[in-house]
């Protein structure tokens, strides 16, 4: 059974860092680039991140550049985003997802990709 499963949420106050995980089972992440997206409450969904298969090209979308990493441990078959310098707009529901794309510094994702089931980031003081 295909399946992404997101950990490493919480709360934190503004300037912590918070490290997620994307774990997959049921097939082989590396053969997919990867994203992390978010929403906030009343927004639209916004693409955070993208890593490329292969050769693991790193895309960030401009409010998260310099402040997120995003990285892949193959053998653990599982994608990380790094958060550091958190800011309180950064709250949401951050999801992994497969075959992410990136356009004109868009990150964005196709319909036939698969999701995880999301995790909440609370940053507030």
């Amino acid at each position: 059974q295909v399946q992404l499963v997101e950990s490493g949420g919480g709360l934190v106050q503004p300037g912590g860092s918070l490290r997620l995980s994307c774990a997959a089972s049921g097939f082989t992440l590396d053969n997919y680039a990867i994203g992390w997206f978010r929403q906030a409450p009343g927004k639209a969904r916004e693409g955070v991140s993208c890593i490329s298969s292969g050769d693991g090209s790193a895309y960030y979308a401009a409010s998260v550049k310099g402040r997120f990493t995003i990285s892949r441990d193959n053998a653990k078959n599982t994608v990380y985003l790094q958060m550091n310098s958190l800011k309180p707009e950064d709250t949401a529901v951050y999801y992994c997802a497969t075959d992410c794309t990136v356009a004109v510094a868009t990150i964005g994702a196709k319909l036939s990709g698969y999701w995880g089931q999301g995790t909440q980031v609370t940053v507030s003081s």
